[in-house]
C-alpha cells in the first residue's frame, strides 16, 4: 500500500468515526427522557426510579389543601379501589412528582400502586397511554403514609403540558380510614373496583366523584416557570360556584394571564399558580375534629402555602368567613392581626405577599349592618398599606356600583356572596401582574 492510499484510508476511518458520534449525539440530544410507547420491556423497569430528564425548576403545578376526612369512609376507607384524580397543570415541566395526604386517616394509609398519566381528553377516565408511568416511592413501587402524615413520590420523567388535566391514580388494598379528601374539587374524578392503576382505557372507571382524594399536590420540572405563585384563600379562591370542569376558578385564569403576558413578550415573572383554597376557611377559627377539620389559616399557612417549591409569592384572599361565620360580631383588629401574622411567616422565608379586599355579601342570609361595617374596617386597613406588601382591591372590581354592599348582578353567582364566572374573570383580570415583582419586606 502506497503512502498516499494509507492516508486516504486513515481518513475515511476518521471521517466514519466523526459520523457514528455525531448520529449517537443527535439521537440522545433530542431524546427528552419520554418512552414512545406503552409499558414495554425495552424501558427501564416501572418500579425503578428515574431521574429527572432535563434540568429546570422545580415547581406547583397543582395543588388541593386536605380539608377533612370524608363521610362514609371512617372504617374502611377505599380498600379494594382504585382511585383516579383529575387535575389540570398550571405550568407544563419535563418530570413529574405528587404529594398524597393521611392527614386525617385514623391508621397507616398502604399504597401498593400508583400512576400518573395525561388524560386522553376532556371528561374521561382515559389517558394517553404512551404517557401512562408507574410512580415509586423511594424506590419502592408501594409505600405507608402514617396516619396523620403525607408523603412525596420520586420524580418520574413525563412530558407535562401547560393547561392540561393530568390523571393520578392511587391504589390502596386495605382499610384505612377516613379517607383525606378536598370536597369541592369543581372537578369530575373516578373511582374502579379492583387494581386498574395502569389501565389506559378508562373503562373500569364506571363511578364519578366531586372530590379529589389522598392527592394534594402535583410538581413539575419545570423550563416554564421560575418560581410558584401560591393563592391561599376560602371558599371564592376554591372556586365552589364556577362551572365544573371548566378550570374558572380565579387562581387558574390567573395563571393563563400570565402565560399569556409571557408569550407576548411582557417583563413578568415566569411563574406557575396554585391554588390553595379551602371553602368556608377562617383566619381565626378551626372547624371541629381532632385533628381540625378546615383548619383556620393560621393552623394551616406553613404546611399549605409555604412548603411548596420555589415559592416567590403569596396572594392571601381570607377573612371574609371570619366576619361572615362567628356568631358573635367579629373583631376586625384580632382579624387584621391574624393576616399581619401570616404575612410575617411569609416574610420569614423572604417571601412577598400580595392581599385582597373583602368583597360585599349583602343579600347573603349572613349579612347585616354591623357586619358590613366590620368588613368595611378590614379594608380600609389592607387599602392603607398596613397588612400586605401591596393589594387587589376585589372590592372595588366587583361591586355593584350603585348598592356598593352588594356584588354586582352579572359577577354573583346568585347566592350574593361567590362570584359567577364572569367574576371570576374580572378578578383575574384586575389582578396588577406587576405586583408578583420583588421579595416581601422585612417588616411592615
Amino acid at each position: 500500500m502506497t503512502r498516499r492510499r494509507g492516508y486516504a484510508v486513515i481518513g475515511a476511518l476518521l471521517a466514519l468515526v466523526l459520523a457514528v458520534s455525531a448520529a449517537i449525539y443527535l439521537t440522545v440530544a433530542a431524546d427528552d427522557g419520554t418512552p414512545r410507547g406503552a409499558l414495554t420491556d425495552d424501558r427501564p423497569h416501572p418500579g425503578a426510579p428515574v431521574a429527572p430528564a432535563s434540568t429546570g425548576t422545580w415547581v406547583g403545578a397543582w395543588s388541593a389543601s386536605p380539608v377533612g376526612g370524608e363521610p362514609g369512609t371512617e372504617t374502611t376507607g377505599l380498600a379494594g379501589r382504585s382511585v383516579r384524580n383529575v387535575v389540570h397543570t398550571s405550568t407544563g415541566g419535563t418530570s413529574a412528582r405528587i404529594t398524597l395526604s393521611n392527614l386525617y386517616g385514623h391508621e397507616p394509609l398502604t399504597i401498593t400502586h400508583a400512576s400518573i398519566a395525561l388524560s386522553a381528553g376532556d371528561g374521561t377516565p382515559a389517558a394517553d397511554p404512551d404517557s401512562m408511568r408507574r410512580l415509586t416511592f423511594n424506590g419502592a413501587t408501594s409505600a405507608v403514609v402514617p396516619a396523620g402524615e403525607q408523603i412525596a413520590s420520586d420524580a418520574v420523567r413525563l412530558a407535562v403540558p401547560h393547561d392540561s388535566d393530568v390523571l393520578v391514580t392511587t391504589y390502596s388494598p386495605t382499610p384505612s380510614g377516613p379517607v383525606t379528601y378536598h370536597p369541592h374539587a369543581r372537578q369530575i374524578s373516578y373511582v374502579a373496583a379492583g387494581d386498574a392503576t395502569e389501565d389506559a382505557t378508562g373503562t373500569p372507571y364506571t363511578q364519578q366523584t366531586p372530590y379529589w382524594r389522598y392527592l394534594t399536590a402535583l410538581d413539575v420540572l419545570s423550563n416554564e416557570a421560575d418560581g410558584t405563585v401560591v393563592v391561599f384563600g376560602d371558599s371564592i379562591t376554591d372556586g365552589i360556584t364556577s362551572t365544573t370542569g371548566a378550570n374558572h376558578r380565579w387562581p387558574d385564569l390567573l395563571a393563563g394571564r400570565l402565560r399569556t403576558a409571557i408569550d407576548t413578550g411582557h417583563q413578568t415573572p415566569r411563574y406557575s399558580v396554585v391554588n390553595e383554597g379551602i371553602s368556608g376557611n377562617q383566619v381565626l377559627a378551626d372547624g371541629l375534629g381532632r385533628p381540625a377539620e378546615n383548619e383556620s389559616g393560621l393552623g394551616r399557612f406553613a404546611r399549605d402555602a409555604l412548603s411548596h417549591p420555589n415559592v416567590k409569592v403569596v396572594v392571601i384572599d381570607l377573612g371574609v368567613n371570619d366576619v361572615l361565620r362567628n356568631p358573635r360580631l367579629a373583631d376586625p383588629n384580632k382579624i387584621i392581626t391574624g393576616l399581619r401574622t401570616l404575612v410575617r411567616d411569609a416574610h420569614a422565608r423572604g417571601l412577598k405577599v400580595i392581599g385582597a379586599t373583602l368583597m360585599p355579601f349583602e343579600g347573603h342570609r349572613g349579612w347585616s349592618p354591623a357586619r358590613e361595617t366590620v368588613r368595611r374596617q378590614v379594608n380600609a386597613e389592607i387599602r392603607a398599606g398596613r397588612v400586605y406588601d401591596a393589594a387587589v382591591d376585589f372590592d372595588k372590581a366587583l361591586r355593584d356600583p350603585y348598592d356598593p354592599r352588594r356584588l354586582r348582578p352579572d359577577y354573583d353567582s346568585g347566592d350574593h356572596l361567590h362570584p359567577s364566572d364572569l367574576g371570576f374573570a374580572q378578578m383575574a383580570k384586575i389582578f396588577d401582574l406587576s405586583t408578583l415583582n420583588g421579595a416581601g419586606q422585612a417588616e411592615l
